[in-house]
This record gives structure tokens, sequence and C-alpha cells, in this order.
């Protein structure tokens, strides 16, 4: 027996890294599990390589999630294609870095739509389904640069309102039998923090390894950490737990 067995989990932006590690990781414990992306082929190349468990199905699906509308018809999708849903994980996101006084207006309203607005989003229209049957998981990702990082003005504002909108939620739906929480991830190794080590004129692995000596247990995280704290805090062990941001960073921030 698997902890989501018979349950459907959405995840966002889940074609590759910690959201397609995340999607894994709910497959392997009997989830039925649906991939959202901005590409519907990359989201459906992504569901066929989930490793499901008899009875489970999986299905990729082209996403907009800072659009109501392709948000809404994604869910309803979601709903009649694998059964219902009972796990939602807005994990979509993308960076626009730079200076405060470099940075346009349009990469502040891109970065903002995509994490914030898009989680808003996808939580307005599965909340509709959690609140009809009594029951519902959010999961929402937001990141150690909430507490600040140079050069990121619009992802830290995003990812601090993330943090914001998961207590709010736990407030305004714990009542109808919802959880909602939120982890925030530190270095991850994945293709969006290796194409931050090249703007840096970096190799991937350099930056890795710098940013693991600066870390108390001495090593970067990967997608499968973010993943095991997800698959704990969507399921019904953590049922007393809502409202709250998992830091899970290997201690980067502590001190």
């Amino acid at each position: 027996m698997g902890r989501f067995d018979g349950r459907v989990v959405v995840v966002t932006g889940a074609a590759r890294g910690i959201g397609f590690g995340t999607a894994t990781r709910f497959a392997e414990e009997g989830a039925s599990v649906a991939i959202l992306d901005l590409d519907e082929a990359s989201a459906a190349e992504a569901a066929a390589k989930l490793p499901l468990t008899d009875g489970a199905k999986s299905v990729g699906i082209g996403c907009d999630v800072s659009d109501a509308a392709s948000a809404e018809a994604a869910v309803e999708r979601v709903v009649s294609e694998l059964g219902g849903i009972h796990v939602l994980v807005n994990n979509a996101g993308i960076t626009r870095d730079n200076l405060l006084f470099k940075m346009s207006e349009e990469d502040w309203d891109l970065v903002m739509n995509v994490h914030l607005r898009g989680a808003f989003l996808m939580t307005k229209a599965a909340q509709k389904h959690f609140v009809e049957q009594k029951y519902g998981k959010i999961l929402n990702l937001s990141s150690v640069s909430a507490l600040g990082n140079r050069g990121q003005a619009n992802y830290s504002a995003a990812k601090m309102g993330i943090q914001g909108l998961t207590r709010t939620l736990g407030i305004e739906l714990g009542p109808f039998g919802i959880n909602a929480n939120a982890i925030a991830p530190g270095f991850i190794a994945t293709e969006m923090t290796d194409a931050t080590a090249r703007r840096l004129k970096m190799e991937p692995e350099q930056l890795r390894e710098m940013t693991a000596q600066a870390n108390p247990v001495r090593r970067v995280g990967y997608p499968e950490d973010i993943a095991a704290a997800a698959a704990f805090l969507c399921s019904d062990e953590a049922s007393y737990i809502t409202g709250q941001t998992l830091y899970v960073d290997g201690g980067a921030k502590l001190g």
C-alpha cells in the first residue's frame, strides 16, 4: 500500500527539475499524476516516464498557470481524465534575475505572474473540488530567496508572497478538510541552477561544489530531497500541519 493509492496529484511546472522529481515520488507512492507544463508535448513526455503502480494513471497537460481560463481548464481536464483531484503542488516558476536598477517591468511582471498569480489561480480552480469533497492538500513552492537575494527582487518578492498566501489558505480552507503548506528549497541541482552557473561564467559542477562547501551539511540538494518533504506534507500523516513553510536547505540560512 502506498500513501497515495487512489489519490490524484497535480504538479505544475513538472516536465523537469524539482517538479518532475516530486511527480515521480508521488507516482512511486501510488498516485495517479497529472504533469502540467507550458508545453504540452514536454508534459506528456514527462508523464510517460513516471513509475506508475498498478491501477494508477498519468497525463501531461499544457497549461499557462498565469492565465485563469487555462488553469481552470487544466483542473477540469485532470478531474475528467484521472477521476478527481486530491493534491495540488504549485511548483511552476521562472527566473528573470537582475539588479533593481536594471530590472524591467516585464521581468517583474513575468516572475510575479507565474509564481504568485499562478499559485493563486491554480489553487482557486482546485479548491472548488477540495471543498466539495471536504478533502485536499495544497503545497506551494517558496524558496530561501524569499528572505532576500541580490539580483532577485522579483523572485524574492514572489516567493515571500507564496508564504503569505500559504498561511492565509491554511486559515480559510482548514475548516473544509484542506491543508496548505509550503516548502522553501535551498540550492537544488537542476537545469535551472546549472543555467545560473553559466550566467555567472562558471561550470555547473564548480557552482555546486562552492555551494556545498558553504552549507552546514556539505552538499547541495537534489529534487529527491524536495520530493520527500512534499510527499510527507501532502500525506494524511501531516493532517495537523497547515499554513507552514518548511525550509529544505541543508541549514544554509542558519545563523
